[in-house]
């Protein structure tokens, strides 16, 4: 086992790592741009080192500044959280290359499956079930017109590499395609540097269900149940749960089997995650392959009693899985909140500043995995997500009320965040019943439906006694003999109430 391991990321996937190496008694070492000299994961880990300034592309995006941290402070191995580089085959080469371990799959197995397109084929081959769409890249305007008549409006652009919800667009009609099929490919380009894009049949409001599946170096693979990932916006993941609301058993069975089958055919190593979209009568199809750890990781987890983390370092440092797919047993049901620094109330903007208050809310089945704490800054420099929460039940129900219970009692000052959102969506008749897809947050979704927390309407009971403890005068003329029962505070600020009770 490794006696060091440097962690190229930032944020709570950082703090994680580094809480997992402490358990297995192995150093950590952060990195850290300028913008993140304060920030949680640098002040957890054994040591840290500076590796530019804020922009990623000078900092956690620099392979040479990662390979000079890791080489200076005799780290083995290097474990790429999620984001940044953690798909990319070329850092994984130039850390084997550099004789350290990489914590993650080979850059054969995530070339093979980290090109979509290149995972549409090893799908084929070992039978999985695709999406139907184009095998190559579009060549030119007049193919993709012909591949989408043929496919059936309305198609989707797929830019061939990268992922995240970028570079992705929905085409309806032939009159559209010209102009979405520039702006998909000059969003690739900004983004992966690469505007290969393909066409697919486009499913309208599927389920997004994923499969967690572990392979280790011996020819082992097996698959940790899996998650629904339906409560989405844009592509963007807000709500995760495990198990999938009312999916079968043969179909959860097949759609592990089939990760499995693919991971083995590819060669591949360490965690990852098999997605595939699910319609309504439950036929299910491959879309792609994530080649590392997952942000909603933590319902698995949850469920099952495995320390994903643990298994990759045990995976990554030559060790066979510990157990065989019968041993896995799933218990009860987990559900994870993606705390983001954004204002629901304004389409999601960024939110950026400093956190005053932050209290975490905490009791029975709450796991927090949060990257801030009182003071922290949140800059523009990076993604929005600050914090998961993470609920568990003995049923969907217990999970899913835990959750508001655990919403109720989050504080974070400072910065808008998701929070609400969540409240609402828990709330929703549609979630409650466990009917979603990944059309539900654009259909469903309103601003308006925004409540306010309790501890905004505690605050503004303050508030208000306080203006009337201080200017008693403006109180109503109208007096009340006595205030209603239960506490003073909740009925300070009400006309008439202002020293009704002594």
């Amino acid at each position: 086992m490794f006696q060091k391991v440097l962690i190229a990321n930032r944020g709570e996937i950082a703090v994680r790592v580094v809480r997992a190496l402490r358990e297995m008694g192995i150093g950590s070492v952060a990195v850290y741009s300028e913008a993140d000299r304060r920030s949680l994961h640098v002040l957890q880990a054994d040591e840290a080192v500076c590796i530019g300034p804020a922009p990623a592309r000078d900092s956690y995006l620099s392979v040479p500044r990662l390979l000079e941290a890791a080489r200076s402070t005799g780290a083995q191995a290097i474990h790429p959280g999620y984001g940044f580089l953690s798909e990319n085959s070329d850092f994984a080469a130039a850390v084997r290359d550099a004789g350290l371990s990489f914590i993650g799959p080979p850059p054969e197995a995530m070339n093979a499956l980290g090109n979509k397109l290149l995972a549409r084929a090893a799908a084929h081959k070992a039978g999985v079930p695709v999406v139907p769409g184009l095998d190559h890249p579009v060549r030119g305007l007049d193919e993709a017109r012909a591949a989408a008549k043929e496919i059936g409006f309305p198609v989707l652009i797929k830019a061939s590499h990268g992922g995240g919800g970028k570079g992705m667009r929905v085409v309806r009609s032939e009159d559209e395609l010209g102009s979405l099929l520039e702006l998909t490919q000059g969003e690739a380009r900004a983004s992966f540097s690469n505007d290969e894009v393909y066409l697919e049949r486009y499913l309208e409001r599927p389920r997004h269900v994923e499969i967690q599946l572990l392979a280790d170096s011996h020819g082992h693979a097996v698959y940790l149940g899996e998650r629904d990932c339906s409560a989405q916006r844009r592509h963007q993941k807000l709500i995760e749960e495990t198990p999938a609301p009312g999916l079968r058993d043969e179909v959860r069975r097949a759609m592990g089997e089939c990760a499995c089958r693919l991971a083995l055919a590819a060669g591949y190593v360490n965690a990852g995650t098999a997605e595939f979209m699910v319609d309504a009568k439950q036929d299910f199809y491959f879309l792609e392959v994530n080649a590392r750890l997952q942000v909603e990781h933590p319902v698995t987890e949850m469920v099952t009693g495995f320390d994903l983390v643990k298994l990759q370092l045990l995976v990554a440092s030559g060790g066979e899985l510990p157990f065989v797919q019968a041993d896995i047993q799933p218990r009860g049901h987990a559900i994870e909140c993606r705390i983001t620094a954004e204002d629901p109330e304004r389409d999601f903007m960024p939110s950026i500043g400093k956190i005053h208050r932050f209290r975490l809310p905490s009791g029975p089945g709450l796991r927090n995995d949060a990257g801030i704490y009182p003071g922290a800054e949140i800059t523009p420099y990076y993604d929005s997500l600050v914090a998961k929460l993470i609920s568990w039940g003995r049923d969907r129900n217990e999970a899913r009320r835990r959750m508001l219970r655990a919403l109720d009692e989050y504080v974070i000052e400072g910065v808008k965040t998701s929070i609400p959102f969540h409240r609402w969506a828990l709330q929703h008749p549609a979630f409650v019943a466990g009917a979603i897809d990944t059309g539900f947050v654009g259909a469903e979704y309103h601003p308006r439906h925004i409540a306010p927390s309790p501890e905004d309407e505690a605050l503004a009971v303050r508030a208000a006694a306080l203006h009337a403890l201080l200017h008693p005068s403006g109180a109503s003329a109208a007096r009340v003999e006595g205030p209603p029962s239960g506490s003073p505070w909740k009925f300070a600020g009400r006309p008439g109430a202002a020293g009704a009770r002594r």
